[in-house]
């Protein structure tokens, strides 16, 4: 066996960072993945928090269906937001893209992203076949 990682790089369709990072990898079967609120130009979408989240949740899904998976493999979910008041949202907007049995999952208050206009960010590890 070489010393080489087994992780993969996940193809997808979001746009493509320059910074040094994958969208998602897996690894033994295991899909580890962080979203942010862009659209496919790169740009962290207007709307406030309900539209960043929805744009967080699809660009979750695009990925996951690129790896052959659904929302159903999603086994944990950090999410990350820049204010308590979000929360409450993106627990609405996490409804509609979950159903029981629901991933685990962790909810951050934090004071600010790698972006300056974002309000959400996901981390996600997943089931993958």
């Amino acid at each position: 066996m070489s010393s080489h990682s087994t992780k993969q790089a996940v193809k997808t369709q979001l746009y493509a960072s320059k910074a040094p990072l994958e969208w998602a990898v897996t690894s033994n079967g295991t899909l580890y993945t962080a979203q942010i609120p862009i659209d496919d130009k790169g740009e962290v979408v207007a709307g406030g928090i309900e539209a960043q989240a929805r744009q967080t949740f699809d660009n979750l899904k695009h990925t996951l269906e690129c790896a052959g998976a659904s929302m159903d493999a999603v086994l944990q979910v950090l999410i990350y937001v820049t204010d308590r008041e979000y929360l409450k949202t993106v627990n609405q907007i996490y409804a509609e893209y979950f159903t029981a049995p629901y991933p685990n999952r962790a909810a951050l208050v934090i004071s600010g992203l790698a972006r300056e206009e974002m309000l959400v960010e996901l981390v996600v590890y997943a089931a993958v076949p």
